[in-house]
């Protein structure tokens, strides 16, 4: 990544400039075995358990929530789409906030907002209510992931960004994992009503260890808020060929994810499987393989390079969801494995990629890649759940081998871009 200057952020949208230059100044910032560095790492590791626990928070409990509203698996689903899809519609505009009024006080409020209307959620008269609850969850949610991103990129020495991020991407593993392992044996007790009031005292307790222990920036100057510098930042980006394919790759390892995880509870209470709902909570650790190949994406990148990891991850993916077809329950939870260790391996490595390439507007580089990420994840939960009811689980696989084709034909076109631009450039160096 290039080095972002010392003392500014990295876009100031404000009216007579348009982006804070970069220098090779990194005086300061945080790097592994410098004091602050493991107190901003465990911050960020509680905001990220506490945002995969809260957006995800329905997602195990979908089979109850069926039978408590009288619903489909469709309809259900948009517990989970409804929160995904606004996280990812708002993360754009709370990103330019940040700009404003700083990461860490965005990520702050994000996290007291969506916390106090997860302790409303088990209140929820209606299916309807409830997915107008966890709509505004997720809006409130959507000013965390960019933020945390750009606050990473401004903070920590460029050596050690991608381990830093991968320890982000790490604490949504276990979020999502210990969210819904804790739904799981909490509803299959007390019903689903008390397992999301169970996630949001989880989130209240993560909540208040981020604010403990989240360092002060250093390297941030808060900008005015000007709307036509934003659309030419976002412009800038979306124009940047490299990161529209990021995008695009964030979003089709989403699509997997999303459709996987959202279906895969209808399919272990049916037959031939029957669990039991605790059970199926307790499948979610296999999270835990996405904690370490997340946190070991830095070293993927140094051996394979870029799209090398890609090409791996997308692989372990693919793999996964063909073991998943069948129809014993270990050849199933192997595949979860595979399809867990993939995605969260492909998604630190195109996420700490945007936050590399960005050399301005970082806020808005990750914010761009989080909306797509997260559109990703609603489009897959909700087709994952049409495919299921149209096809059964292997409709559900047929939509995941679709996404990953997408992501071996865009990391292929960039092998080859890469390859003709060296091919261009190769007379001028001579």
């Amino acid at each position: 990544m290039p080095p972002a200057s010392t003392g500014a952020s990295t876009l100031t949208v404000a009216a007579s400039t348009q982006s804070s230059p970069v220098t090779t100044d990194t005086t300061g910032r945080l790097e592994p075995g410098r004091p602050g560095y493991r107190r901003m790492s465990f911050a960020l590791f509680a905001a990220g358990v506490a945002t995969f626990a809260l957006l995800y928070s329905t997602q195990a409990l979908l089979p109850a929530v069926s039978v408590s509203f009288g619903a489909t698996a469709g309809q259900a689903s948009w517990t989970v789409s409804a929160a995904t899809g606004a996280l990812a519609l708002c993360v754009l505009p709370m990103s330019a906030l940040s700009e404003r009024f700083g990461r860490r006080q965005m990520m702050t409020a994000s996290l007291v907002i969506a916390v106090t209307v997860g302790l409303f959620v088990p209140f929820a008269p209606s299916l309807g209510s409830l997915i107008a609850l966890r709509a505004v969850q997720g809006a409130a949610l959507a000013g965390l992931p960019a933020s945390a991103m750009a606050y990473l990129a401004e903070e920590v020495r460029p050596k050690a960004l991608v381990a830093a991020i991968g320890l982000f991407v790490a604490g949504n593993s276990i979020g999502g994992m210990s969210g819904r392992i804790l739904t799981g044996w909490v509803a299959q007790l007390w019903g689903w009503r008390a397992a999301v009031g169970a996630v949001g005292l989880l989130a209240l307790a993560c909540a208040v260890v981020f604010h403990l222990m989240i360092p002060r920036a250093r390297n941030f100057t808060p900008g005015t808020l000007n709307p036509k510098a934003l659309a030419k930042t976002v412009g800038s980006h979306l124009a940047d060929p490299l990161l529209r394919r990021l995008y695009a790759i964030g979003a089709l390892f989403m699509t997997v994810f999303g459709a996987v995880y959202t279906v895969i509870g209808y399919r272990l209470v049916e037959a031939p499987f029957n669990l039991p709902q605790g059970i199926v909570g307790s499948i979610f650790l296999v999270y835990l393989v996405g904690t370490v190949s997340s946190a070991a994406a830095g070293r993927l990148v140094a051996r394979l390079g870029r799209r090398g990891a890609l090409y791996l991850a997308v692989s372990t993916t693919a793999a996964g969801l063909l073991l998943s077809l069948a129809d014993q329950l270990a050849a199933v939870l192997l595949g979860l494995v595979l399809i867990t260790a993939g995605f969260f391996a492909g998604h630190a490595v195109a996420s700490s990629s945007v936050s590399r390439t960005a050399t301005t507007g970082r806020a808005q580089a990750s914010a761009l890649y989080q909306s797509a990420y997260y559109l990703g994840s609603s489009a897959g939960g909700t087709l994952g759940a049409v495919a299921f009811h149209a096809g059964g689980w292997a409709g559900t696989v047929a939509l995941g081998l679709f996404a990953v084709l997408g992501v071996v034909t865009i990391t292929l076109y960039g092998t080859r871009a890469a390859r003709v631009e060296r091919l261009r450039l190769a007379p001028v160096q001579n």
